[in-house]
């Protein structure tokens, strides 16, 4: 039976698509997830966010209603829930670092992030002299753990889960434990990126979601 290693605890629905195509399923949480307390700043009026971490971390302080930039589907409709107003959305970092540079220019920004962060937006914003503040609100640290055994697919939604796994999973020669034919399915090109340090068997899925993730590992698996 093909197996399926997921650096992620999925849900319920989720879960159910690995199975009923037959493929078995062992997940655990690569990362862990802290919040942390921050100064709130006085007055936000627009506000990035570039994970569902950083809004459950700021959405508890119950803040007024700001104009939100964000990355990721499942970040707009967090926010969206929480009654903030969504002005763009995009797939990835860099993107919503060029639409702020072209339509933004003369407004100021809180980032709203965690200690570990990709570095696309605030360098972008510095380069083209756009003002914000970064505001790290949760921190991530890793969840190193040992296989003792080959999966056909490891499901990665995040270059520090990619960084976990190979810490937990590196032979005495310091080689990772990707197996010939295991394949690591990425959920966007900056995980993809940090996978491919370590393996050649790199696939990304069509859209930046856990459900996207799973289906490109289905259909790779079952094809």
């Amino acid at each position: 039976m093909l197996a399926v290693l997921s650096t992620k605890k999925l849900s319920e629905n989720q879960r159910s698509l690995l199975l009923n195509a037959s493929i078995s399923l062992v997940e655990y949480n690569a990362i862990k997830i802290e919040f942390v307390s921050f100064e709130v700043p006085s007055n936000i009026g627009n506000a990035i966010f570039t994970s569902q971490n950083a809004v459950k971390a700021v959405m508890s302080y119950e803040l007024g209603v700001m104009s939100c930039f964000c990355v990721g589907e499942k970040t707009k409709s967090l926010l969206e829930e929480n009654g903030q107003k969504v002005i763009k959305m995009t797939e990835y970092a860099s993107e919503l670092a060029d639409y702020l540079v072209k339509n933004h220019k003369n407004d100021s920004f809180h980032f709203f992030c965690g200690n570990i962060r990709s570095d696309e937006i605030p360098s972008i914003l510095k380069e083209n002299n756009i003002a914000f503040e970064e505001i790290e609100v949760y921190k991530t640290t890793l969840n190193p753990k040992k296989f003792e055994r080959n999966f056909d697919a490891v499901l990665f939604f995040s270059p520090s889960g990619v960084r976990s796994f190979v810490e937990g999973n590196t032979n005495n020669n310091n080689i990772p434990a990707f197996a010939g034919m295991t394949k690591a399915v990425c959920i966007g090109t900056t995980t993809a990126q940090e996978a491919k340090k370590y393996t050649e068997n790199v696939v990304i899925s069509n859209a930046t979601t856990v459900e996207s993730v799973i289906a490109k590992a289905v259909k790779i698996l079952k094809k």
